[in-house]
């Protein structure tokens, strides 16, 4: 890990944000399958855009507790270089995936207070990565990608076994804060960079990604 820090930029739908993205210093770019969120792709539509990620950027599928059957595909047919696990996925099947497709696994843990971070040391020891999002609220619709955020002074100064990154309501405003708050080494945006849901802007992505590296 260098000094400064990684950004992801997920929920990418289009040639031109990934792009702007990448010039812009992304470390990460995030392809969402999910039929509930608004940044759903089909499995050919992401293999198109993943095609069109430059080397050197990290490309990471993000699913909700997908069953064998739909990673089989999303894995046969895209080109990726993590997988990345928002749903209720048990350390087990964190492990079991991992192995399964020989790729590396973030896992996405929610926090809400302090009695959601012993999950995340649990979790520390079979992902790859950690994602520290904000928890969803209980009826939310979507795991993540809500633009909320959490207390960050709860994860200030903790450490993992494995690196992670921070997400849950990160906008060009407020990451330079969030960075020096928690001491994140990397993060992640995603409704932060649009205009509507799913709806990206490439200003806002440039700005993000300016923000977050400067911090």
């Amino acid at each position: 890990m260098t000094n400064t820090p990684r950004v992801k930029i997920c929920g990418l739908s289009e040639v031109r944000h990934i792009q702007v993205a990448a010039q812009a210093g992304a470390a990460y770019i995030g392809f969402v399958f999910f039929a509930k969120s608004p940044r759903n792709l089909t499995i050919e539509q992401a293999r198109v855009l993943a095609l069109e990620v430059p080397a050197g950027v990290a490309k990471v599928a993000l699913v909700v507790n997908a069953d064998d059957a739909v990673l089989d595909r999303i894995v046969d047919a895209v080109p990726l270089d993590m997988l990345q696990l928002h749903g209720s996925e048990a350390p087990d099947r964190v492990a079991e995936i991992r192995t399964r497709y020989g790729l590396p696994v973030m896992k996405a843990v929610g926090v809400a207070d302090e009695g959601d971070l012993p999950a995340l040391a649990e979790y520390g020891r079979v992902a790859d990565q950690l994602l520290v999002d904000a928890k969803p609220p209980k009826k939310a619709a979507l795991p993540g990608g809500n633009g909320l955020t959490f207390d960050w002074r709860l994860i200030a100064g903790r450490r993992w076994p494995v690196p992670w990154m921070l997400a849950g309501g990160l906008t060009p405003d407020n990451v330079a804060e969030a960075i020096r708050l928690t001491g994140a080494r990397q993060v992640d945006v995603s409704t932060g960079v649009e205009t509507a849901p799913g709806v990206k802007d490439s200003q806002l992505i440039r700005s993000f990604i300016e923000k977050a590296t400067e911090a």
